[in-house]
């Protein structure tokens, strides 16, 4: 049985080196019968422990009835990671935030005469009946029975959101780590959220960082993020602003190893603030927080999903339940890397390029120091210095470079040197140009085989079959060797190839490139696309995919070629009612029934929108100017929905990224609306 651990640099497993990926889905917000492809997508994406608050409301919102069937069902849920592959950390509150009604209590919890989150007795034992609930769902699945439950996170945000503060802080959340304990959870992991001065009380911190501030009550472009500048600081001052800031630091960071757990996948659009998180904002910010130091990258959310219908109340967090922010009554689409509907979004594949890379390569970065120049910037309004840091052993590592800021126009560096003082003497690379918007990192004294490559122009994306070194650029790479390759041998693709690469493994590795979703189902390879499936492979496959066409050489990659001969999808909008309140659209869609998918995108004007089916409510959004992408699988793909807009005004005390169109100081209009067919195709790998 693998044994996990830590020390105050990194992660262990069977005391070596463990740089994992972490990403975020709420079991309780997706349909039960969609876990196992979104989960399996997770690890296709690079991800390698699943995490997942256990929210309260959910599971007991009537007193003393707990619900744990159907999308709720825990144990289910667990049962699936362990058979995709993935490893799990239970979240367990028992306050989560998570933008749920009351951060995730239930409403008769405020009915008992005490504060929540106080050191109140009775309070502690309402709090030991949930984690009881939860481990009773849990037993025999936790990592010292051969499942997958490796870690533990306590409360979230305690002493920075909310909560009690310096000593009966650290007393309520001891409390609940004994009380956890006792009850029966042993996992190799407890950790405490650690940024804004949260009190962490002796656990693991992890940390957070997003792109933007939907939370943030004002209604204007705001400061740019702290995210994008190296820097050894590892508080993000700027996560629960809402709830008031804690600048400080409750625990030792050179005690305790950089992990992060709240890394924003995404952004959740609040009704005041809506933001649009693009995957570059995320890689970005990804890439600059491993060349800070951060040895676990943790996204919240990596999944989307939709609040379950409750028994009594909506969900979701609203003011009018008294929660600081109003979000949608469904939709926690977060715009993450896997969307609402289990659709990919560009964050997707911008993170996949440092997920890869870390699975092949994570172990050896983890005992690397981090070294920040002196001269970088120290302030993300600084448009104009680039920004750099080197996190190496000895003489051989990587330099990390990021000429991004979020919506600010960094200066053009060109014929860049790239330098890296090493005590053996100065590492230079060739000269580069590095514009606006650019971000990535390089290898120097990389050993390859019997050679060493000292400087490349080009990032390492993963090793297939343990000897070839696969690598991306936008540009022509120049490789600097010294020795000989022997058996091994470098792979240079594009960027955008690597992008849409999958590292596939049977009796062999091979390298797939394609425009669609891949993951693995079994000995299955899986894709899913729009029409037709086109593949490139390194090294070929050994006999060409049944249904498949081989259709020739592309540099040393084979193309496979599958042709869709079904008819093409239409899809067409009728107004059928308005008034002052709404405009109200008949959808009528073409629907074949051998895809596996159908995507309505909708692009309408207007404050919010939602989305009937039968005359029910099944969705809505708060608009932002994107298209509304909706997945007809889950409704049954009916032919007729109904989408029903409700007006912005010009007048309206909301921030938005893409400015709406108003007639008349109002907008309220379906603008249009398109349908994409998705088809899947399964392969066996041999």
């Amino acid at each position: 049985m693998e044994q996990f651990g830590y020390n105050e640099r990194h992660l262990t497993i069977n005391g070596k080196p463990w740089f994992p990926v972490m990403g975020e889905i709420h079991y309780s917000r997706v349909p039960e019968d969609e876990w196992m492809t979104r989960l399996r997508k997770m690890k296709a994406g690079g991800v390698d422990i699943a995490s997942s608050y256990v929210i309260w409301i959910h599971h007991e919102e009537i007193e003393g009835e707990f619900d744990f069937s159907g999308r709720r069902n825990l144990r289910r849920f667990i049962e699936c990671c362990r058979i995709s592959g993935l490893l799990f950390f239970l979240r367990i509150g028992p306050w989560s935030h998570a933008e749920v009604r009351h951060g995730g209590f239930p409403d008769w919890l405020f009915e008992k005469g005490f504060d929540p989150r106080t050191n109140h007795p009775e309070y502690f034992r309402l709090a030991e009946r949930f984690y009881r609930a939860i481990f009773e769902e849990a037993k025999g699945l936790f990592h010292k029975d051969g499942g997958p439950i490796i870690g533990i996170q306590i409360e979230n945000e305690y002493g920075h959101c909310g909560g009690l503060l310096g000593d009966d802080g650290v007393l309520h959340m001891r409390t609940l780590t004994r009380i956890a304990r006792d009850i029966g959870f042993d996992v190799p992991y407890f950790t405490a959220t650690g940024w804004g001065g949260a009190i962490t009380a002796g656990l693991l911190p992890v940390m957070g960082g997003y792109c933007e501030a939907p939370w943030d009550p004002r209604i204007t472009p705001i400061e740019p993020s702290g995210n994008y500048i190296f820097t050894h600081e590892r508080n993000d001052h700027s996560i629960g602003s809402d709830y008031g800031i804690n600048e400080t630091l409750s625990f030792d960071p050179s005690k305790f190893p950089y992990l992060t757990a709240e890394l924003g996948g995404g952004l959740q659009v609040t009704h005041r603030r809506r933001p649009i998180a693009t995957g570059r904002d995320i890689g970005a910010m990804s890439l600059v927080k491993i060349g800070s130091g951060a040895n676990l990258l943790g996204y919240y959310m990596y999944s989307g999903g939709t609040n379950p219908k409750g028994k009594r109340t909506t969900l979701q967090e609203s003011r009018s339940s008294g929660d600081i922010n109003d979000l949608p009554v469904m939709s926690y689409d977060f715009r993450a890397p896997i969307r609402e509907y289990g659709q990919l979004g560009d964050t997707y594949r911008e993170i996949k390029l440092l997920s890869m890379f870390l699975r092949d390569f994570g172990s050896d970065l983890c005992e690397m120091d981090t070294y920040i120049p002196v001269e970088n910037p120290l302030l993300p309004e600084n448009s104009r210095d680039l920004r750099t840091s080197v996190r190496r052993t000895g003489n051989r590592g990587y330099i990390f470079v990021n000429n991004y800021q979020r919506k600010q126009t960094q200066s053009d560096h060109w014929r860049e040197v790239l330098r890296i003082p090493l005590e053996s003497g100065e590492i230079s690379y060739p000269p580069i140009d590095i514009t606006n918007g650019e971000y990535f990192f390089f290898p120097f004294n990389m050993e390859i085989g019997n050679a060493r490559i000292k400087t490349a122009t080009a990032s390492p994306l993963c090793i297939l079959n343990r000897n070839t070194y696969v690598f991306y650029s936008d540009n022509d790479p120049t490789y600097d060797l010294e020795g000989t390759l022997d058996s091994a041998r470098i792979l240079s693709i594009t960027r955008e190839q690597a992008l849409n690469a999958y590292k596939v493994s049977g009796n062999r590795d091979h390298l797939v490139i394609t425009d669609g979703s891949l993951w693995m189902e079994n000995d299955d390879l899986v894709i899913e696309a729009e029409g037709s499936t086109t593949m490139l492979v390194y090294p070929s496959f050994n006999n060409t995919p049944r249904g498949f066409a081989d259709a020739g050489a592309c540099g040393t990659f084979r193309i496979y070629e599958r042709f869709n001969v079904d008819p093409e999808s239409t899809v067409s909008a009728r107004e059928v009612s308005r008034d002052s309140s709404h405009a109200r659209y008949k959808i009528h869609a073409e629907i074949n029934t051998a895809a596996s998918e159908y995507l309505l995108r909708v692009r309408y004007q207007g404050d919010a929108a939602r989305l009937f089916v039968g005359g029910e409510p099944v969705g809505d959004e708060f608009n932002t100017g994107e298209p509304w992408e909706i997945g007809l699988a889950r409704f049954g793909m009916p032919e007729e929905v109904e989408i029903e807009i409700l007006p912005l005004f010009d007048e309206d005390e909301i921030f938005l990224e893409k400015p709406a169109k108003f007639i008349n100081g109002v907008a309220c209009n379906l603008e249009s609306v398109d349908i994409e067919a998705r088809y899947q195709t399964r392969i066996r790998i041999q």
